[in-house]
């Protein structure tokens, strides 16, 4: 799974995008909001490091997300 932070424009919030080995778009959510429904995404129990990645991820750079 790769992450990526989309930087917002003007109205338009920041943006984090969540994509499978295969680049195929599984999760879109703003970055300003809480983590919610990471269940359906196989990321329960790891809030509070994808936060710390979220918040440490620079804008536009893909990342691969390993969660351990």
């Amino acid at each position: 799974m790769y992450i990526i932070k989309v930087k917002g424009k003007a109205k338009i919030p920041d943006y984090i995008q969540l994509r499978d080995d295969n680049f195929v778009l599984i999760a879109y959510f703003r970055a300003d909001r809480p983590l919610k429904k990471l269940e359906k995404y196989g990321l329960e129990g790891h809030e509070k490091m994808l936060q710390a990645i979220i918040n440490e991820l620079p804008f536009g750079k893909l990342k691969k997300l390993e969660l351990s």
